[in-house]
Order: structure tokens, then sequence, then C-alpha cells
């Protein structure tokens, strides 16, 4: 057999594959950093999916740099132009993912943009409805919701802020903090997974040593529309480490799985 036939057949070979639109990159990923870190944080989970996806880690308005300095409405708008750069760059399927908070912000995307093809959440994190119920966060977001009610949203105050087992007080507008600690506001998963605009792809990555995963799917993943793609995935990691290997290999399945019959 000639050379020319044998390249024709390896090349509808892989366009056959369930893998091929891994290969020519027609998938786009906007990938989100946890509290207080920034996109380093994240470049090895991007890296370590590049070869199935493009992505753009942001660094988001609750990075150590920036420190709270957009609230939780601009932080979703910043997200939605990396949307619309991939868009208008030619990407079939966009997907918003992130780590911790930045898992979070995906999911609250979805619900109050909803122009993503799917939803990665590693290591979900920032449960403002817990930090309240617990009396954690109550008189910070008290404080706040008073200031805001006054007309004094735009003073800064010290307010109370946690990343799992570490707590300070951060200086910030009290709009701002309400937007991101407000019980019942764009940071409570399980509300933002009721209101997704469509039913996506989702995927919620989570270590069984995560504290949050003793809430298992009921807490906010089965609350979003069913979609036959989704998928709730357990890997053996804490909160941190759901970045490094397995949850590295759960994020390339389920990626591959989309196009898989």
């Amino acid at each position: 057999m000639s050379r020319t036939p044998l390249l024709l057949l390896l090349v509808l070979a892989m366009l056959s594959s369930p893998v091929a639109w891994a290969a020519d990159k027609s998938c786009a990923i906007v990938l989100m950093h946890g509290k207080w870190g920034n996109p380093r944080f994240v470049a090895g989970f991007g890296e370590a999916l590049s070869d199935l996806c493009e992505y753009e880690s942001l660094e988001m308005p609750w990075s150590q740099r920036r420190n709270y300095d957009a609230d939780y409405t601009e932080a979703l708008a910043e997200i939605a132009r990396q949307v619309t750069r991939f868009r208008e760059q030619g990407f079939q399927r966009v997907i918003v993912a992130g780590h911790s908070f930045g898992a979070n912000a995906a999911i609250a995307y979805m619900a109050n943009h909803g122009d993503a093809d799917g939803v990665m959440a590693i290591g979900p994190g920032h449960t403002p409805e817990i930090f309240y119920e617990r009396g954690r966060t109550r008189e910070s977001v008290d404080q706040a919701r008073a200031m805001v009610n006054e007309g004094k949203g735009e003073e800064t105050s010290g307010f109370h802020d946690i990343n799992q087992d570490r707590e300070q007080k951060i200086r910030m507008r009290a709009r701002i903090y309400l937007s991101y600690f407000d019980p019942d506001g764009i940071g409570n998963m399980g509300r933002s997974a009721d209101g997704f605009y469509k039913a996506v792809p989702f995927a919620w990555i989570i270590g069984t040593s995560d504290r949050l995963s003793r809430g298992g799917p009921q807490y906010a993943h089965a609350r979003a529309p069913e979609h036959p793609k989704s998928a709730y995935l357990e890997v053996s990691a804490d909160h941190v480490s759901v970045l490094d290997a397995p949850g590295r290999q759960a994020a390339r399945e389920w990626l591959l799985s989309l196009d898989a019959n």
C-alpha cells in the first residue's frame, strides 16, 4: 500500500475517534483559582488537560493580590468576558471550571449568565450559608447588611473571612462583602445549582477527605438540572490535593466522556 492511502486511513481513524474533538481543541476551559490564591495555584491542573482543551486561568477578585476589589456580580462579568473571547476564537464548547472558591464561581456563573456548555467544580468551596448558620460570619454579614441598608455600602470595614481552617479579617466595602457572604446570595452553591439556566454536563470532583464531601451530591450537585453527562466524582484526596493526579485523571475522563456515545 502506498503511503498516501495509509495516511488517509490514519486521518479517518482519528476523525472517527471519540477524542477527535480533543485533538483539534474544539474545547476551551475558563479556569478559576481558590480563595487567597492566584492563577499559579491551578496552572498545573490546567496544563494537565491542555492536550484536550485550551484553557485560560483568570485572576479573580478573591486573589491574595486583588483582595476583593470587585463584588461577585462583577467577578462573574469577568468570567463572561473570557467566555466571549473563546467564542470569538471559534471554540464550540466552553466549560467554566474552578477550584474551591473558583468552583463556587463556576456554579454561580451557570445560574447568573448561563451561556457555558459545561461546569467543572473541583473541590468546591466557600459556603456562606454554613458559615452564617454556625455563627462564624454572622456578625460581619449582619454588619455589612445594615451598612448597605443605611446607604453605606461603599464604606469599608474589617469583615470576617474564612478559608478552610484559616480565618482573618479583611478590609473591604460592605456591599462587596455582602455579595460574597450573604447566606442566601450568589455564593450559596445549592441555590445556584437550582438556578442553572439550562441543563449542561456538570462535573463535581471532590476528595474523600474534603469536609464538604460529607454533604454528598444532595448538597448542590443533585440540585442542578439533570444531564446524562453530569457526574459526581469522588477521588482519594483532600481539599488541596484534589488538584493533583487523582483529580486531574477524573477531570480527563469526564472531558473525554462528553463526546462518547
